[in-house]
């Protein structure tokens, strides 16, 4: 009977680590996923497609307008097209968490600045780009 009861011990005592790894294994596993389903949004937030990287132009005018906003800052430039007209440029920035953590403030850029912009430009022609660097009315250049 002493042997019997060993048995039945064992084979509890097996079940029952079989029960706390299947357990183990499901919070893992549903904690996992829940992360893979939450990341999805956060890596399809943005594609750069839109931008030639491959070249950086750099235009020059003044700031008509800023949008300190989320999720990326823009700055407009009123640039002229040497024939009397200007051309809005829409110059995307990084967010502005990311600006102020490499050194920017709302007032680094103001309306009416005379600034030169290094963006890599729309693939499609439309003025405007991505930001690479910008170079403030004092010569100060910062990135973007």
């Amino acid at each position: 009977m002493n042997e019997a009861r060993q048995l039945e011990d064992f084979r509890e005592g097996a079940v029952s680590l079989h029960m706390r790894f299947h357990m183990r294994y499901t919070r893992v596993a549903s904690w996992v996923a829940v992360s893979l389903v939450l990341a999805v949004p956060a890596l399809a937030h943005h594609s750069f497609a839109m931008f030639d990287k491959n070249r950086v132009v750099t235009v020059k005018g003044a700031v008509s307008k800023i949008e300190w906003t989320n999720p990326h800052v823009f700055i407009f430039v009123d640039v002229s097209d040497g024939k009397g007209g200007k051309t809005q440029y829409a110059v995307e920035c990084q967010s502005p968490n990311v600006l102020m953590r490499t050194g920017w403030k709302v007032n680094t850029v103001k309306r009416g600045d005379a600034v030169a912009v290094g963006l890599y430009p729309l693939r499609d022609g439309r003025p405007g780009g991505l930001l690479d660097s910008l170079t403030l009315p004092d010569g100060k250049t910062i990135k973007g």
